[in-house]
């Protein structure tokens, strides 16, 4: 990086934004383990989430805060104070501490959602910031649904959080409405007139498909910050995706004059790893981390790129870390083996975690001979994510055949308790799902089924990813919950995914009974 080459900051909040995405309810141990992966990709801030909305989201932000070191650990807070105190609770112990506070500036929130004047949205924006700074030294300050605000206004609101002590002036387009000219001129418009020492930073929808275009679109006028999450996950159709942008800066960095300080041969890691904990599978054709990525089909692309690897690939994927999978245990592997390989992977666990984790190697090793990297984080990131799973999959047998009805039988463990259940279906998938929802009791309809191989070959994993959701009622709203499961057997891998999305729902539950609150922002 030369001289005159500018850094922009990554900025990322998939355990913000992201994790509002439908059906996703990451525990507290996902959560950190995520924050740990962000750190060693690089990201200069984590949004670790938004500490008001409950008593477990504010463990998680603060777990985040203890743990992981590098980044800047920032929590989400409303300009209200006992927002702007409970972030401060959350973050107080995070070697760099931000808060980040917002309000709402377009006519349609400030009339229909908090019902308050301008001079009344300019007086909280003022307070809040200044609240916030008492707590902390680095505050960021947001006009949610920017893109849909008065101009002049915006420029008077800014003008008054950066006079309070914000330290970062955000300018979100929460509703994915701007075309990237329209976007990088009203950026430009309301820093030349706000004038202000303070980073300017961008956050995208992607409602219209223009998320990431849109934020570098800012970075192109100026803005160092950009706010991405993993996979583009978040509200809607998601966020601006982190690893296009940090692609997009490193191989148009000789254009833009700017660079970040990403390690980008972390990123498919991370991809796998957010992909893993949420059960939202990465589409095929997903840029930079997609399967088709750096694939070939043509003819004539195949000979180029067998000739000269650029005629048809800007990138090389070593750089994202999709330097093919490695081959690293056996069926023959150790205890301590496995715990190197692990520990090579970024994981890192408990003896109890190791044991149970080496449990279900030895189990896949049985009938896979040669166990790969991304298939090691693909099973042990089933197994220990959620360590307060309400049921535990013991064992499925399915049967099924010409003239005979597929049915499946489960055994599940529910505390100290042994549950068989068994179901007749369609076909051995659905008898398997079937038996899950009668031994777990919980009434719901699936909205959605795929199912993949987590590497290629005869032997490889099947990759189940679904959505689950309630039958709602009077006293119960809908819940939807996404799962995962993954196994050699398809039929096992979509029963340990059901079970996985019912266990979610039960989180869910819990977590609203504790008073979480459902309000999120752009």
């Amino acid at each position: 990086m030369d001289s005159e080459t500018d850094v922009v900051r990554i900025f990322d909040t998939t355990l913000r934004d992201g994790e509002q995405s439908p059906g996703i309810s990451l525990n507290l141990r996902e959560k950190v383990e995520i924050a740990e992966q962000l750190a060693r990709l690089g990201v200069d801030v984590i949004e670790a989430g938004f500490p008001i909305a409950s008593t477990g989201e504010l463990e998680a932000v603060q777990a985040i805060a203890r743990i992981v070191t590098g980044p800047v650990i920032t929590g989400l807070a409303r300009v209200e104070p006992g927002d702007i105190d409970r972030a401060a609770e959350a973050v107080g112990r995070a070697g760099r501490a931000r808060i980040h506070t917002f309000i709402a500036t377009s006519d349609v929130h400030m009339q229909s959602k908090l019902r308050m004047s301008p001079s009344e949205v300019l007086e909280a924006a003022r307070s809040g910031v200044r609240r916030a700074r008492s707590h902390v030294s680095d505050v960021e300050f947001s006009c949610e649904d920017a893109t849909r605000s008065d101009a002049d206004f915006l420029v008077e609101v800014f003008r008054t959080a950066a006079q309070a002590g914000a330290t970062t002036l955000n300018l979100p387009d929460t509703v994915g409405y701007c075309m990237p000219q329209e976007y990088a001129e009203l950026l430009r418009y309301v820093m030349s007139e706000v004038d202000a020492e303070v980073i300017w930073s961008v956050h995208t929808h992607d409602d219209l498909g223009l998320a990431v275009a849109n934020a570098l679109a800012g970075v192109e006028v100026g803005a160092r910050q950009v706010e991405v999450a993993v996979n583009g996950i978040g509200e809607r159709a998601g966020n601006c995706s982190l690893e296009e942008v940090i692609m997009a800066i490193r191989t148009r960095s000789a254009r833009q004059r700017v660079a970040t300080n990403a390690n980008t041969k972390e990123i498919a890691r991370t991809s796998r790893l957010v992909s893993m904990l949420t059960g939202y599978a990465v589409p095929p054709n997903k840029a930079i981390v997609g399967a088709n990525a750096f694939a070939h089909e043509a003819g004539i692309h195949q000979h180029g790129v067998m000739v000269e690897r650029t005629t048809y690939e800007i990138m090389d994927p070593v750089d994202v870390g999709l330097d093919g999978s490695r081959i690293v245990l056996g069926k023959h592997s150790g205890r301590h083996a496995f715990g190197n390989a692990l520990a090579e992977l970024g994981f890192n666990l408990g003896p109890e975690e190791v044991a149970k984790a080496f449990a279900r190697f030895k189990e896949l090793a049985d009938r896979k001979i040669r166990i790969t990297d991304v298939d090691l984080e693909a099973i042990v990131s089933e197994e220990i994510g959620s360590e307060a799973d309400e049921y535990e999959l013991l064992s499925i047998q399915a049967a099924g055949g010409t003239h005979l009805a597929p049915t499946a039988t489960v055994r599940l463990r529910r505390a100290n308790e042994i549950i068989d259940e068994s179901a007749i279906g369609d076909g051995m998938i659905d008898a398997a799902c079937g038996a899950v929802q009668r031994a777990t009791g919980i009434e719901a309809r699936l909205e959605s089924f795929n199912v993949s191989s987590v590497t290629s070959g005869i032997d490889a994993l099947g990759d189940v990813t679904l959505v689950l959701a309630t039958v709602g009622s009077e006293d119960e709203p809908v819940r939807r919950a996404t799962g995962r499961g993954v196994s050699t057997d398809v039929v096992e891998a979509a029963a340990r995914g059901y079970l996985s999305a019912v266990n979610r729902l039960f989180a869910l539950r819990a977590r609203e009974e504790a008073g979480r609150l459902s309000e999120g922002v752009g």
